[in-house]
């Protein structure tokens, strides 16, 4: 199912950014580097494709491209020669030069599939071996060389770069140099979920377009009418994606998420009776599905920790809990609390950090593990 054409009106949620992108290309004041920044899952990509394509337009009306011209044709199927991508990928030897061109035909279709995807989707359809993904130091190059060529069919060229924090250093400085001096019709689109890690100088140099969370409203309504999801079902995904509709597709079939619970409650249980061997083989094992599934297991885990502590705290909030996952967490919740939060939560946060560093994954794991013994007696 291609679950968004391309169409303001197919994005989900986001009324106000859209409103005031179809300003911008109406008054006539495109800047010329744009970033739209947010969470995971907000729709960042799929708006930054519908305003390529309002742009790239040739019968635009005041709402959305009229789908039907030459140029939304092209764009329906991501070919069209004015538009093109950056977007991490991953050497398979260490000394080859490799750039988004040559995953460029997988990129297209993992796209149109469904625009609303995680970092470690994009990986796993890379089979990308758990090497980190990243933007090489020869995408600059290429940058310059498209750059450097006059539009097609269209007055302008788009450069839509998906995660400008991955960036090599030296591509990154690069690009600063590029956006210094921009080419006449020209347009960047940045795609960042972590501001935090580009360089000043270029969140300097282009206009931040913030793209919030999406609505439970909105995810719910989009689940319904667009895959059918029954009512009861889609408010309960909605609510626990968290504002994220890649984590709600995810959660339409829950497989992968009743792993992660189960090594969750595996590694509390162990942590408890602080069964050394048995820690040792649930490292073992969580260490064998690779980084990129290791970094989605710590970050399931710091979310459920923090429902536990709404939970404790008989806070009136919409619980985000499957019925598994409430079941354990009525009687685990009482672990959880304003004495030991902050700690629990820096050592989830820290693991984060240390296996996104590439630090030997065995040793993270375990020293996580004989922190948690420590602290959730607290």
């Amino acid at each position: 199912m291609q679950l968004v054409r391309m169409l303001f009106r197919d994005v989900i949620g986001q009324k106000s950014v859209i409103q005031n992108l179809i300003r911008s290309v109406q008054e006539g004041r495109i800047s010329h580097a744009q970033m739209l920044f947010g969470p995971e899952g907000s729709g960042k990509l799929p708006l930054a494709l519908a305003y390529s394509r309002y742009i790239l337009c040739t019968s635009r009306t005041p709402e959305d491209a009229c789908g039907h011209c030459i140029s939304c044709q092209k764009i329906s199927k991501l070919i069209h020669p004015d538009l093109h991508f950056v977007f991490p990928v991953f050497r398979e030897k260490t000394a080859e030069k490799v750039t988004s061109e040559k995953f460029l035909p997988l990129w297209r279709s993992f796209v149109l599939n469904n625009p609303y995807f995680s970092y470690n989707q994009w990986m796993k359809a890379l089979d990308s071996e758990n090497k980190q993904g990243m933007i090489y130091v020869e995408e600059s190059a290429e940058i310059l060389r498209k750059l450097s060529l006059k539009p097609y069919e269209s007055e302008w060229k788009i450069m839509i770069i998906w995660l400008p924090e991955r960036m090599h250093p030296a591509a990154a400085n690069k690009l600063l140099k590029i956006l210094e001096e921009p080419s006449d019709q020209t347009l960047f689109l940045l795609i960042s979920e972590n501001t935090q890690a580009i360089l000043p100088t270029i969140l300097s140099r282009v206009q931040m377009i913030r793209v919030p969370r999406l609505p439970d409203s909105d995810i719910e309504k989009a689940l319904r009418e667009k895959f059918s999801v029954e009512k009861t079902q889609s408010r309960r995904i909605a609510l626990q994606a968290g504002g994220s509709f890649a984590r709600a597709l995810s959660l339409i079939d829950l497989s992968g998420e009743d792993q992660q619970f189960e090594r969750f409650v595996t590694l509390m249980r162990l942590v408890w009776k602080k069964n050394i061997p048995e820690i040792m083989g649930w490292v073992d094992e969580l260490a064998s599905v690779g980084r990129e599934e290791q970094k989605e297991f710590l970050q399931y885990a710091l979310s459920l920790v923090r429902e536990n502590l709404l939970l404790n705290l008989k806070l009136p909030f919409a619980h985000r809990l499957t019925e598994p996952e409430l079941d354990f967490s009525r009687k685990f919740s009482a672990f959880i609390h304003p004495g030991n939060i902050e700690q629990i939560h820096n050592a989830f946060s820290a693991a984060q950090a240390h296996i996104e560093a590439n630090a030997y994954d065995k040793l993270v794991l375990f020293d996580l593990a004989l922190s948690l013994s420590e602290i959730i007696r607290k």
